[in-house]
């Protein structure tokens, strides 16, 4: 048995968003391919849980990051 890893693991080309339940601090990261799909599903958790939508991550970074 090894040490666990320390680096984050990194984030696949795609659409993001976190559910949390409510009053919680940390969630679930989910991934989409399209807008459309994350936008889809987030309305769907919205109903029973907290979503944060955190867009677009292409090499594991996000694009409104990249862009600056």
């Amino acid at each position: 048995m090894g040490r666990p890893p320390t680096r984050p693991k990194a984030l696949r080309d795609g659409f993001y968003i976190e559910i949390r339940n409510k009053g919680s601090k940390s969630g679930i990261k989910l991934r989409r391919d399209t807008k459309e799909e994350m936008q889809r599903a987030a309305k769907e958790y919205a109903k029973i849980k907290e979503v944060v939508v955190l867009g677009e991550f292409i090499k594991g970074k996000s694009v409104k990051n990249a862009k600056k």
